[in-house]
């Protein structure tokens, strides 16, 4: 592990998830996985307890699926080679509480990681405090005697506080301060007392988790004659991980990353076959920085090619090690990437026919052959990667929006995430791009992630990026013509009316679907008429999911609302799509939120984060007592009494005009509330409720539930009992409720089949005019004799209710409810709760 030096404030993953526990468990103490609740004694039942307990927690990080994956592959080596961990001296002096935690963390399922630390900051503030200036070359620290003694004191105490701080946690742990390293001298002469190591012995690291113990190492040296030597902590690290050929490299230090040291943004990849020698020539990678990347490089070099070495913060080290998505800064070999306009720079034909044979549509040589013969006489470019694992061939076209014809890629490459360096290589050099994709595909999620719009027809996905006209995206989908099942569109909904178009993609712009259904309603009190038509200025976290998307083009077309702040880690330095003025992603942190709230920059901050994640950030709100409002998309605050539940046709909404901290409710819960609550009256015992969703529901993290090989011709039944849906509906409501979750084939969209029993048996039609009456003046809820279609309901803003099926032999009701989960299940139920916040018309900037 390597941790590094600076002052941003560090979150832990063990304390978001122990805050994450008492919002959800309020009553449940044992959960409360503070330093005290960790130290638990060695007894293997009180052990088991913890690892469980420990367990549950990481599946609030990552899925369930994840944590067993990763878990199941960090144990199926020997301990010593789960993982080698840098850990930096700020670190020790800045985080030192947050680190024991989450190495305590991984102790308690089991896992011994190896710490070597550094201590360069201690040293420097001892010598300067003697008034000796640290002198360094090429990022080494020259040492002589007089530092040297310096920097022995400072090791041993650096280790000692590591150790000390595990073993309050009940964890224990070895100082390992010497016979790992033995070096020569680097170069006495120009360093002094600085070595080169020439052997490692792991004998002390084998006997200490042997024994049970974290073995904690300093990056001290000895030579052959007992010398000791002072070593770069970067430097040993690579060394020892040569050696101990480890499951995971990582490096923590306080910014979560490297930072570009022009733009001040985190640098997410370095692939370095392609930029090590650019990124080495520029002005800002100099000292510690530009000796860590190069023993970073050398190191990779001596690993097989998929080996990576990650840099993050404290707090990410969980997300790091038991996620896909990963966090932070990832460094790897990768491969040159090239951009080829014909035939004769391609160094290998046969290299090329290879990599074609393994397109679908390329069954055997002899089309191979002729698919090469055409390009000779074709205008294309090819961008590949330098072993062609990736190929990609984009031809231009008669519209001017360049077809990518061919994305071909190995396995490896995929797991490697080459395809992201050939796809980013390909997006600089196109401006626009049109391209086709089975929809039974397994890499269709990737390419919707890719895409600024879609359209799906006769089993094809057509996608496009950088198209931003109307008539333009009505061209692509009027000329697209597929032939299953090789090719399918599938559209942002932005533009047309084009009849029987499905419209996916959550970049649509909704007001432009067409409600040409009629519309029964009923006679309610109806939405609330503000009279504000000040501007408003809007913060969204949690931007890059599918809801956070759909809010900001709603956002967008709102007349007095505008985005001041978008936040998102993985899209962080780049431009909001479709969005004027323009306006760049952010990696907002809980002391910027605080600093934001504390200059009254916000009027709305939107959290459209996981469940689990936002307390830390609504507490550095809270703390600064500013006026703005909090929605909150998460199940967070939905049972927060001191929090108002938005869900304006149901309750509340006279006193949502006055909050200031709205939680919104689920998409799933939405639609079952108002299923039921007309008939809560007559009801006699359990409704049961059958959902089934389509996988934008699962998020945009790849999943069986969003994997659409997967869903093809299937149904996923999942939390068949117990879904924080069935409590938020139940509680809501009043009265018990069943809940049976599914998830399905199609992108976005809710139906709900609902069997309500009843005090005394009651015609269809009656039931048909209560619903009527109770929702009469409600724009968003539509009322129809027959059950609606899910597929009617993709892209609308409200709820449609039908159905009313009366059993002939017993009181009960069945009744059918569709919802768009990203709108009125999510983006468009939150506009609605901020317009009634702060006094706009309800239904301002929401289609209807």
């Amino acid at each position: 592990m390597i941790v590094g030096s600076g002052s941003i404030r560090i979150v832990p993953a063990l304390r978001l998830l122990r805050l994450r526990c008492l919002a959800r468990r309020p009553n449940q103490l044992p959960l409360q996985l503070t330093a005290t609740a960790v130290q638990l004694s060695a007894g293997q039942k009180r052990y088991n307890s913890t690892r469980s307990t420990v367990i549950q927690l990481l599946n609030n990080i990552g899925s369930k699926r994840e944590v067993e994956q990763y878990l199941r592959y960090f144990t199926s080596v020997k301990s010593q080679q789960f993982a080698v961990i840098k850990v930096g001296g700020a670190i020790i002096t800045q985080n030192l509480n947050e680190l024991a935690s989450s190495l305590a963390f991984l102790n308690h399922v089991g896992l011994y990681p190896i710490i070597l630390h550094g201590t360069g900051p201690q040293i420097n503030e001892i010598l300067e405090a003697q008034g000796v200036e640290p002198q360094y070359i090429d990022g080494i620290r020259i040492t002589d005697s007089k530092t040297m003694s310096v920097v022995r004191r400072c090791f041993l105490e650096q280790n000692l506080r590591l150790v000390e701080a595990l073993e309050k946690l009940g964890v224990r742990a070895r100082p390992i301060t010497g016979g790992v390293f033995t070096a020569s001298y680097l170069d006495k002469e120009k360093y002094q007392l600085v070595g080169k190591i020439t052997s490692v012995d792991k004998t002390p690291i084998e006997s200490s988790i042997k024994a049970g113990a974290l073995p904690i190492l300093t990056s001290l040296a000895e030579t052959e004659d007992g010398q000791i030597l002072n070593v770069n902590a970067d430097v040993a690290a690579g060394e020892l991980a040569r050696i101990i050929q480890p499951l995971k490299i990582v490096y923590l230090n306080e910014k979560g990353g490297l930072i570009h040291g022009e733009t001040g943004e985190k640098i997410s990849v370095i692939n370095l076959d392609e930029e090590y020698d650019d990124l080495m020539k520029q002005s800002w990678v100099k000292y510690g920085t530009k000796l860590k990347i190069k023993e970073i490089r050398d190191l990779l070099m001596h690993l097989p090619r998929s080996s990576s070495v990650a840099i993050i913060s404290t707090g990410d080290l969980e997300k790091e090690l038991f996620t896909d998505s990963g966090a932070g800064t990832l460094i790897r070999r990768g491969n040159k990437l090239l951009s080829k306009t014909s035939l004769d720079q391609f160094s290998s034909i046969d290299a090329l026919r290879t990599a074609l044979l393994r397109h679908p549509d390329i069954s055997d040589s002899s089309k191979a052959d002729a698919y090469i013969e055409k390009l000779k006489t074709e205008e294309f470019k090819a961008y590949a990667d330098e072993p062609l694992e990736v190929l990609a061939i984009v031809k231009k076209t008669e519209s001017g929006i360049p077809f990518l014809e061919k994305f071909i890629a190995t396995k490896e490459a995929w797991q490697n995430n080459v395809t992201d360096n050939v796809w980013t290589l390909l997006q600089n050099d196109n401006a626009k791009l049109q391209w086709f994709v089975n929809e039974d595909s397994e890499r269709a999620p990737w390419f919707f992630d890719r895409a600024d719009g879609s359209y799906v027809k006769n089993g094809s996905i057509l996608f496009w990026y950088g198209v931003n006209s109307a008539d333009d995206i009505s061209t692509l989908i009027k000329s697209f013509s597929p032939v299953p099942p090789s090719s399918t569109f599938v559209s942002t909904g932005r533009t047309t009316n084009i009849k029987n178009f499905r419209h996916f993609s959550t970049s649509a712009r909704s007001n432009l679907f067409n409600r040409d259904q009629r519309r029964v309603y009923s006679t309610g009190k109806g939405p609330l008429q503000g009279s504000n038509t000040k501007p408003a200025r809007v913060a969204l976290i949690g931007a890059r999911g599918y809801t956070g998307q759909a809010l900001i083009n709603l956002i967008q077309s709102h007349p007095y609302l505008e985005l001041a702040h978008v936040s998102s880690r993985e899209l962080a330095g780049t431009e909001v799509a479709d969005y004027s003025p323009k306006i760049i992603y952010e990696n907002l942190q809980a002391e910027d939120i605080k600093e934001l709230e504390k200059a009254g920059d916000v009027d709305v901050w939107v959290m459209a984060l996981p469940n689990g994640i936002c307390m830390p950030l609504v507490e550095a709100i809270n703390s600064v007592n500013g006026n703005s409002i909090i929605v909150d998309l998460s199940a967070d605050f939905r049972f927060d009494s001191s929090w108002i539940y938005g869900l304006p046709e149901l309750y509340n909404r006279n006193a949502l005009t006055m909050a200031k901290r709205i939680s919104n409710p689920g998409c799933y819960a939405t639609g079952s509330q108002m299923a039921i609550a007309p008939l809560k009256p007559y009801i006699s015992g359990q409704p049961t409720v059958f959902g089934v969703s389509g996988y934008s529901g699962a998020g945009t993290k790849p999943s069986p539930k969003n994997d659409i090989k997967i869903l093809s011709d299937n149904l996923i039944p999942y939390s068949l009992t117990d879904h924080i849906h069935e409590k938020e509906i139940s509680t809501h409501l009043g009265l018990p409720v069943a809940f049976i979750p599914h998830v399905a084939q199609w992108f976005q969209g809710i139906s709900l089949t609902v069997s309500i029993p009843l005090k005394e048996s009651m015609s269809s039609k009656n039931i048909k005019e209560i619903y009527k009456d109770f929702y009469a003046g409600e724009a968003l809820v539509t009322i129809e004799d027959q059950p609606p279609m899910v597929k009617s309901i993709s892209g609308k803003h409200g709820v449609t209710i039908g159905g009313f099926a009366v059993h002939s032999s017993q009181p009960r009701v069945v009744v059918v409810a569709n919802i768009d989960n990203l709108l009125k299940g999510a983006a468009t139920q939150c506009l609605q709760n901020i317009n009634l916040a702060l006094n706009y018309n309800e239904y301002e900037g929401i289609p209807l």
